[in-house]
């Protein structure tokens, strides 16, 4: 437990919810309805996610 690092947990909630929020007001903005622009957001921030945990492992095996 002492070798944990709690910043990589915490990195990637934040850039998938600024991800999320960014992608709704992008989708709102270009003339979506609030439900078709918020499942769009919810698939990027999944997509996000998943790039960001790859990119964080990667850089771990590296080591």
């Amino acid at each position: 437990m002492k070798n944990y690092n709690f910043l990589s947990p915490i990195l990637l909630i934040v850039v998938a919810l600024i991800i999320r929020g960014l992608v709704t007001n992008l989708g709102i903005l270009f003339g979506m309805s609030q439900e078709a622009a918020s499942n769009i957001a919810t698939v990027a921030m999944v997509i996000a996610a998943l790039i960001m945990f790859n990119r964080m492992t990667k850089a771990r095996r590296k080591k």
